[in-house]
C-alpha cells in the first residue's frame, strides 16, 4: 500500500494548506491602472484602428464609383456599371443581363479591361 502512495505522490504532488502566514495584497492600485490602460492601446490597435481604415477605405470606394468602372460584388460576381443612383447601382454582367444591387454590396473596383481579358 505504501508503494501505491509513492507512485500516487510522485504523480499527482499532495496539496498541503499554508498556514505560516495570512495573505497579502500584492501590487497596487496603479498596476491595475496601468493594465488596463495597454488593455485598451492594445484594442485600438489591434481592433478599432484598422477597422476604421477599412470602413474609410470602402467609404471612398462607394464614393469614387462612376458609370462604366467594372466591380466585384461581396458575393463575387464581377460587372460593369451602367447607372448610378445614391443607394443603388445598375451592374451590366453581359451585354443583355443587367441587375440592381445595393451600392455597399461592392466590395472593390477592379482594373479597366479585366472583364473582357476573363473571358
Amino acid at each position: 500500500m505504501n508503494f501505491m502512495n509513492d507512485i500516487v505522490d510522485f504523480l499527482i504532488s499532495p496539496a498541503y494548506a499554508d498556514t505560516a502566514a495570512p495573505a497579502t495584497q500584492q501590487g497596487g492600485g496603479f498596476s491595475l491602472v496601468l493594465m488596463t490602460g495597454i488593455f485598451i492601446l492594445f484594442m485600438y490597435f489591434v481592433v478599432w484602428r484598422p477597422q476604421s481604415k477599412r470602413a474609410k477605405e470602402q467609404r471612398d470606394l462607394l464614393g469614387s464609383l462612376a458609370k462604366g468602372d467594372e466591380v466585384v460584388t461581396a458575393g463575387g460576381i464581377l460587372g460593369k456599371i451602367s447607372k448610378i443612383n445614391d443607394n443603388y447601382v445598375h451592374l451590366a454582367l453581359t451585354d443583355s443581363v443587367e441587375i440592381m444591387i445595393q451600392k455597399s454590396s461592392i466590395a472593390g473596383a477592379l482594373p479597366k479591361g479585366t472583364l473582357k481579358s476573363i473571358n
